[in-house]
């Protein structure tokens, strides 16, 4: 199994995601790896780490997911490995739940979202976004 973190979905992975039959509320596993250094493309902000870029993000996020009904159930930083192998862990976990697809695009394209997005550019070297559901 190969993984490739990301900081942006591929045009053709939004859309397959966004395009989803799927719909009702959903978790989103955010599987973080930051930068040493943060790194905005203005230059600014040259004395902050990526982790404290990305909780600049965070803070600002997080009250705009609970706005739009949604939770962070979980974010804590990745401590070990038990089971499997992979190159480079993850630095920390994050569990978000969203009302549905719809709500999660909205917040995406949001003016509010588009200011405080460029402290996750800044921050972030990759993750992997897993949508989850609940089994019944």
């Amino acid at each position: 199994m190969d993984v490739t973190n990301a900081v942006l979905p591929e045009h053709d992975q939004a859309v397959a995601f966004f395009s989803s039959p799927e719909d009702g509320p959903f978790v989103m596993v955010n599987l973080l790896k930051f930068k040493d250094q943060a790194e905005y493309e203005d230059g600014s902000n040259a004395h902050m780490t990526g982790r404290e870029a990305y909780q600049v993000y965070g803070v600002g996020v997080t009250a705009l997911v609970e706005s739009l009904g949604g939770t962070l159930h979980f974010s804590g930083d990745v401590t070990g490995l038990l089971l499997g192998e992979v190159e480079d862990l993850w630095d920390a976990v994050a569990l978000v739940e969203y009302p549905s697809n719809e709500v999660f695009m909205q917040m995406t394209l949001s003016p509010e979202y588009q200011a405080i997005e460029p402290h996750r550019t800044a921050g972030l070297a990759g993750q992997l976004n897993i949508r989850t559901k609940p089994q019944r």
